[in-house]
């Protein structure tokens, strides 16, 4: 995910693509740690859109925690 299209979405959507983001991380570390991921350069590649979506909703200034419990 390039940085413009995260900066192009609405607050709405920068949450929801973190929490996919997420969690995706945490099954790509799964299947790592079981030594089922065939391509670990994914789990890298999660990470920095997970750095880069909250960059984002910092700068926006996007209360994470509240919108993480809806």
């Amino acid at each position: 995910m390039r940085g413009s299209e995260i900066h192009a979405m609405d607050d709405h959507e920068v949450v929801v693509k973190l929490k996919d983001a997420r969690d995706e991380e945490f099954g790509l570390r799964f299947k790592h740690a079981t030594g089922e991921l065939e391509n670990t350069a994914r789990l890298a590649e999660t990470r920095r859109d997970i750095a880069r979506l909250l960059t984002v909703a910092r700068q926006r200034g996007i209360d994470l925690e509240a919108e993480l419990r809806r």
